[in-house]
Order: structure tokens, then C-alpha cells, then sequence
């Protein structure tokens, strides 16, 4: 009897062994295929345009009255506008009247990273709380970088918190405008045209700020309506509208990668096809009745049969 205890513990040794053995070549094979894509800041931040240019409005030398500051709520409150940059969430960004941004550069594209964003270039925002001080206006966009209460909401009284813990998340940033030497008697309009490097004001689409904050070549191209090799979806939106249909399919030759493809016309009409890869086009085709098509492969190449703005890309191939 004990010999056959002896040879059952020998086998279920074995079975333990070959099971461990046979775990531990499935996950090798699993980490030998698996693939673990990083996105580090600059990727990340690759596309976000930290562009600045100050103002140039000339401002009044009265310093402002308790009258001017009433007027500066009523007036600018509940206003909206575009944003002209990618805006953080949670932040407070400081502008000087006629001057410079705090912070610009790479540490506003590590801000962003790091906070993420409120609003995109071209998004709405409002400007949802003003306060007017002797050297300032404290601007919150949509919702400012803090909670309700927000200190209330650590605060409990019988293991009964103040403030329902309802999920609230913070929705947008502040921006506070600064006048050195003091605020003076300024307007409503005055404070948007200074607040300009960041909100656009005027009276215009989603698609047309959107494009405002691009680089010159970009913004030429989407007013004009071309489309570019390299452009992301949301500036081929503003510049061609919504295609007709979408494809999606394998690229040639690959079992992973996929691309989509937007359809803009229909025969006998010229045919447009716009070919993304991840968020970026990286393919134009257009087929016109009668012509050979034309391919676009290269950075900024035109989807157009027009002429080329200055800093298009070289001549499409024809097939």
C-alpha cells in the first residue's frame, strides 16, 4: 500500500511540474507577441500650438470707479466665445494686459499633459464667473478650475459629509488678466479684445475659430477648403464638412493596422477620398470624370484640382 502511495505522489509531482511548465511558456509566448504602446508628453503634446502674440489696445489712464467694476460683471458674465488655444483643466493662466502669457511653451504643453484639457481650439466657452479687483479681473471659464464648496466637501459632522459627494468633476480653468500700474477705466469690449490671445469673441462658426488658431498655411488651406496630407480629422471637418460615407478596412498586406476612409462627392461629380491612418489623413485621392486619378501621398499635398497655395507640397502622381 505504501508503494502505491509512493508512485501517486511521484505522478502528481510530475502533473504539478508539467503544469507549471506549460504556464510559464504561455505567458513567455504571450509577453514574446504582446506589444505596450507609450504615449510620452511630446507625441502627446506634438500637434498643441503654443503660438503667442500679445495685443496691441490702447487703454484709457482714469483708474477705474466701483461704477466701471459693476459694469465689468454684468457685461462679461455668461459671455461666450472660442477658444483660441487648447485650454487645461484645473489651471489658472496669467495674462498681462498687452503682454505676455504665464506659462507659455514647453511648460503649458507640460501643463496640458499633465492636467489635461478643458476646451480645444475652437470649442465654446463661457465665461461663467468675474471678478473685478484693483489690478485685476479673475475670469473663470466654463466652470473655473475649482468645485462648488470645495472646502466644505471635506468637512463631516457625524460621519455626514456637508456637501453630497455627487461625482461633481472640475470642468474648466481661470484666467486671470492683469494690469500693472493698476485696472483702469476699461469696457467690456476693451477686456475681450485683451483676452483675444486666448477667447476669440467675434461672432463666427466653431469651424472658423477652429481654424484661427492654426499656423497661417493650415488656416489658408482649410478657408479655401483643401485638405492636406498630415491634417487631423477635425480640420478636415472644418474644411470639408462631413463626407458622404466612411469606409474602414485592413491596409494591404497587414492583419492589425487599419485605416478609415472619408467619401466626399458623387459621379458624374469629381470624387474625393480621404484616407486616415490613427487621427492623421496619410492618403488623397482624386477621381474626376474623364481623368486619370490623382494621388496625394506627400505632407501638405492639395485635395484639389484648384491651384496650390504657396506652401503646398510637391505635385500630386497621376495614374
Amino acid at each position: 500500500m505504501a508503494f502505491h502511495v509512493h508512485r501517486w505522489r511521484l505522478r502528481a509531482a510530475e502533473l504539478t511540474a508539467w503544469f507549471l511548465a506549460g504556464a510559464v511558456a504561455c505567458v513567455l509566448h504571450g509577453a514574446a507577441r504582446a506589444q505596450v504602446f507609450v504615449v510620452g508628453e511630446k507625441s502627446a503634446m506634438a500637434s498643441v500650438s503654443t503660438d503667442f502674440h500679445p495685443t496691441r489696445i490702447e487703454l484709457p489712464s482714469a483708474p477705474i470707479t466701483e461704477r466701471g467694476k459693476r459694469d465689468l460683471v454684468r457685461n462679461l458674465e455668461a459671455e461666450q466665445g472660442f477658444a483660441h488655444r487648447a485650454l487645461p483643466v484645473g489651471e489658472d493662466l496669467i495674462l498681462i494686459a498687452n503682454g505676455n502669457l504665464t506659462p507659455t511653451g514647453d511648460a503649458y504643453k507640460e501643463m496640458l499633459y499633465k492636467k489635461g484639457q478643458s476646451a480645444a481650439p475652437g470649442d465654446r466657452v463661457v465665461l461663467t464667473a468675474v471678478t473685478v479687483k484693483d489690478d485685476r479681473i479673475v475670469i473663470d471659464l466654463n466652470g473655473g478650475p475649482y468645485l462648488n464648496h470645495r472646502f466644505l466637501r471635506h468637512i463631516d459632522i457625524n460621519d455626514i459629509p456637508l456637501v453630497p459627494q455627487d461625482g461633481a468633476q472640475v470642468t474648466g480653468c481661470r484666467v486671470t488678466l492683469v494690469f500693472e500700474g493698476g485696472l483702469p477705466e476699461v469696457s467690456a469690449p476693451e477686456v475681450k479684445a485683451l483676452l483675444d490671445p486666448i477667447v476669440d469673441f467675434g461672432v463666427k462658426t466653431s469651424a472658423e475659430a477652429f481654424a484661427d488658431s492654426l499656423p497661417p498655411f493650415l488656416k489658408t488651406a482649410i478657408e479655401q477648403h483643401y485638405v492636406l496630407v498630415g491634417m487631423d480629422r477635425k480640420m478636415v471637418l472644418a474644411a470639408m464638412g462631413e463626407p458622404i460615407s466612411k469606409v474602414r478596412e485592413l491596409v494591404p498586406g497587414s492583419t492589425t493596422r487599419r485605416y478609415e476612409e472619408w467619401i466626399y462627392g458623387q459621379p458624374p461629380q469629381t470624387v474625393r477620398f480621404v484616407r486616415f491612418e490613427g487621427d492623421r489623413v496619410n492618403q488623397l485621392r482624386i477621381a474626376a470624370l474623364g481623368k486619370p486619378i490623382v494621388l496625394h501621398e506627400s505632407p501638405y499635398a492639395l485635395l484639389t484640382d484648384q491651384a496650390a497655395p504657396p506652401q503646398a507640397g510637391p505635385a500630386p502622381h497621376r495614374r
